[in-house]
């Protein structure tokens, strides 16, 4: 039913194969289109793409931590705050914008419970 195909690269012009397999696969998956880039200009473009954290799956991105450098288990950065229950130094993982309190993890928690 496939068959092997010549196709261009967009980004470095030569030509490569896009094999009968490739093709079975790509339609298992429902992809549409056949891939503009050989395999490694495609091997460079998703290391770029995974090196700047743009993880975006190809449809814009936007929401949770995508396109963030955490994304997939990264560091995240933590900041230091005075908790507006007792008064103790806490590390929250959000920047606090000062408009509404913000607790030590045990005072949260105790918040929690009162709702």
């Amino acid at each position: 039913m496939y068959t092997d195909e010549r196709l261009t690269c967009t980004d470095c012009g030569a030509e490569f194969v896009f094999s009968a397999g490739e093709q079975q696969f790509f339609a298992t998956k429902g992809f549409q289109n056949k891939p503009n880039r050989c395999p490694d200009c495609r091997a460079v473009r998703k290391s770029a793409r995974a090196n700047s954290g743009g993880i975006s799956g190809g449809y814009g991105g936007g929401g949770g931590m995508r396109g963030s450098d955490r994304a997939y288990g990264g560091a995240r950065e933590m900041y230091s705050v005075t908790c507006s229950s007792c008064g103790q130094q806490a590390e929250v993982p959000f920047q606090p914008r000062g408009d509404k309190p913000v607790y030590c993890r045990d005072c949260f928690q105790s918040q929690r419970s009162y709702r």
